[in-house]
């Protein structure tokens, strides 16, 4: 309960959150927009959706709607269960993390930070996305 209520509260206050602010993650530490740019530069370097280049999504509904528009070789939509929260990331924001499942296949994993103004719209490796 204790958990729910402060995501609900983290939640209310993206509400109230001023353009600029949302210009940086939503909930970090307070990374001024350039340590953010270079945060973003370095994860880069590394696949997207890896704990070192987090999917970048706006709260749960974002997390769910990228997932959601993911696509596996076969054209089919994956399944996909979360796994937990697992830490810090790049960007200092908790990361969430995903088990997903294409027919016939191991589970792959995809990490994700939902503190973000805007949601990824690049697939991770292996998979495509669709509008």
């Amino acid at each position: 309960m204790r958990k729910f209520t402060m995501m609900l509260a983290v939640a209310v206050a993206a509400l109230f959150m001023t353009p600029a602010a949302q210009a940086q993650n939503l909930f970090g530490d307070g990374m001024s927009r350039g340590e953010l740019k270079k945060a973003i530069k370095a994860a880069e370097e590394h696949p997207l959706g890896s704990k070192e280049n987090p999917v970048r999504v706006n709260m749960p509904g974002g997390e769910y709607g990228y997932l959601s528009k993911l696509r596996c070789t076969d054209g089919e939509r994956p399944g996909f269960e979360r796994a937990g929260s697992v830490g810090l990331g790049p960007y200092r924001n908790i990361l969430d993390l995903y088990d997903v499942r294409c027919h016939g296949q191991e589970p792959f994993s995809i990490y994700m930070d939902m503190y973000f103004p805007e949601n990824e719209t690049r697939p991770v490796p292996g998979f495509t996305i669709v509008e």
